[in-house]
């Protein structure tokens, strides 16, 4: 049948699977939006408040649920304003498409009204990107995008598409949705090689990063780590990979990673890296990483092998795949030495426990964790707030974490709890900042408007923390522009978005805020009010290792 592009892209995206996209009209749009009005039954599209809230939707659709997420926006500013969510999900290696609006083929170079080159402008940042100048080649176009960004190491994909395209008509058939590429396989050889390795350390560390949730590989880690009775750590990306109880698991690593965890990757004699790409966050001063261990390193991208530690071994394959195959090859073993050298690890660590009348990070952490479920999906931006929560919350099931890694994007937690929300039918908490939720708070509009049940925990210190505190110990307390000094009350500004509003000063209150919120339909918004001068801790200085770790502020 001969169909229009508008309605080509429909149809495709249906046979893709696709139920839900996220976006925002526009003048280069206006046809695709006039087919998603006639597909309304078929395709649920989310309005959203800005094409940056979109973005940041459709990559926490694409993260709860693993599957392609799609944002739609017009030429110009309109596709410019993908950018930051478009980077955002390249840098975490999350599967979107992005399709935008452009003028007619004919205006094309000509500075018309809403040009951009934006293939050249996201060139960097995607996978790849296709501007289709011929109806007859959308269809497949779109196809070849969704193959792409859920193939391998999974990304973001822009299909830019000009008016006359969407206008223009030719045949169309469809076909069935397309599969992933198969998957690189480690061979017998190399696999053998590491269970030997595994096989002679004395002090082996698995460290998971986001590569883990990715392939699904939860079991097949745990498997290896019980069978050689090696502890676990992971990356932030890889937060929620492996249960926060499992008796192996000593939490993230890094920068601000639990001391147990960074300790143990820091004393291991072999480091077996799954899924992780060891960004700077995460190993400090490359030299002094882990002095002592040998790096085997296990990756679907061959590219990340050797990029940023030397590694002894290096492995491109399916984790999955791998992992399974490589605990069939191990033989079980314990390490009573190394164990009682974790526990004592874990003591040093051992926080006091949060009670008083004083409303801390941690103390708000706890009380969420006593009221929500092991199904309840929590999203933050990035700061302090971030951190705690890493460190804090018990994560239990895969895919339940979701938080901007790679690019650190202030204002992406509200839209990647309404994606969340909408990919999974599930309440979702969004634990931010008043810095970050400035940034992205027009899309309480949209959680509004949409009935999202979402509760929003803004730890409200009045400054943007992470920065003051990086000028408390290494810029003499030069706090230049992170006083924040704003009159914005959180609890007027959610009641006049349509939005509960409620302020918490103490732990009592922030509890019955907090149950009360999980009682209720729509967006809540919890003004939690704390100190300026809460830190994370611990800390590796910037370029510093673990023998220049922070573990406490004295006080002068």
């Amino acid at each position: 049948m001969k169909i229009s592009g508008a309605r080509i892209i429909m149809e495709t995206l249906i046979e893709q699977g696709v139920d839900v996209v996220f976006g925002y009209p526009g003048g280069q749009v206006i046809n695709i939006f006039d087919e998603l009005y006639r597909y309304q039954d078929r395709i649920h599209h989310v309005l959203t408040a800005h094409e940056q809230g979109a973005s940041h939707a459709a990559d926490g659709y694409a993260r709860a649920t693993g599957k392609v997420g799609v944002v739609i926006a017009t030429s110009g500013p309109g596709a410019t304003n993908l950018v930051t969510g478009i980077a955002t999900a390249h840098l975490d290696s999350v599967p979107l498409v992005a399709i935008t609006g452009n003028v007619p083929c004919s205006l094309i170079g000509r500075d018309s009204f809403q040009e951009v080159d934006i293939m050249g402008v996201t060139m960097p940042i995607t996978k790849h990107n296709f501007i289709v100048k011929d109806v007859t080649k959308l269809a497949d176009t779109l196809r070849l995008a969704f193959r792409i960004a859920k193939s391998g190491r999974p990304g973001p994909v822009l299909i830019d598409i000009p008016k006359d395209v969407q206008v223009n008509t030719c045949e169309y058939s469809p076909e069935p949705a397309v599969q992933a590429d198969e998957k690189p396989v480690a061979s017998d050889e190399k696999l053998l090689a590491v269970a030997k390795l595994l096989g002679e350390a004395k002090r082996p560390y698995i460290y998971c990063g986001g590569g883990v949730l990715t392939a699904s590989a939860t079991q097949e880690v745990l498997k290896l780590a019980q069978k050689l009775d090696a502890p676990i750590g992971c990356s932030m990306m890889g937060i929620s990979a492996i249960p926060t109880s499992h008796p192996l698991f000593l939490g993230m690593q890094g920068m601000h990673g639990h001391y147990a965890s960074s300790m143990a990757e820091h004393e291991a004699d072999l480091i077996l890296a799954v899924g992780a790409r060891f960004s700077d966050r995460a190993t400090g001063n490359t030299k002094k990483f882990a002095p002592n261990a040998k790096i085997v390193h296990i990756d679907i991208d061959g590219a990340e092998l050797q990029k940023n530690v030397p590694v002894y071994l290096g492995i491109e394959g399916d984790i999955k795949d791998a992992v399974d195959r490589l605990a069939e090859m191990v033989s079980e073993q314990t390490l009573p030495e190394w164990q009682e050298r974790i526990r004592e690890l874990r003591e040093i660590e051992k926080t006091a426990p949060q009670s008083g009348k004083t409303l801390t990070p941690y103390r708000i952490i706890d009380i969420m964790s006593e009221i929500t479920d092991e199904d309840t999906i929590v999203t933050t931006d990035v700061g302090q707030h971030q951190m705690w929560t890493a460190q804090r919350y018990p994560f239990e099931k895969p895919r339940t974490f979701l938080s901007s890694g790679g690019l650190g994007t202030m204002g992406f937690g509200m839209g990647a709890a309404i994606g969340a929300q909408m990919a999974t039918g599930r309440r979702v908490v969004l634990v931010t900042g008043d810095g970050s939720f400035g940034m992205n708070l027009n899309e309480l509009a949209t959680a509004v408007t949409n009935r999202i049940p979402m509760v929003i925990v803004i730890m409200n210190n009045g400054v943007l923390g992470m920065v003051r505190q990086w000028q408390t110990l290494f810029f003499q307390k030069h706090y230049s522009n992170t006083t924040l000094a704003r009159q914005t009350d959180f609890v007027k500004l959610a009641e006049a978005f349509g939005a509960v509003g409620m302020r918490a000063a103490d732990p009592k209150a922030f509890e019955e805020a907090f149950r009360m919120a999980f009682t209720m339909d729509g967006p809540v918004v919890i003004d939690c009010l704390i100190d300026e001068d809460e830190f994370v801790l611990p800390m590796l200085p910037p370029g510093g290792s673990m023998d220049d770790v922070i573990t406490e502020i004295k006080e002068e």
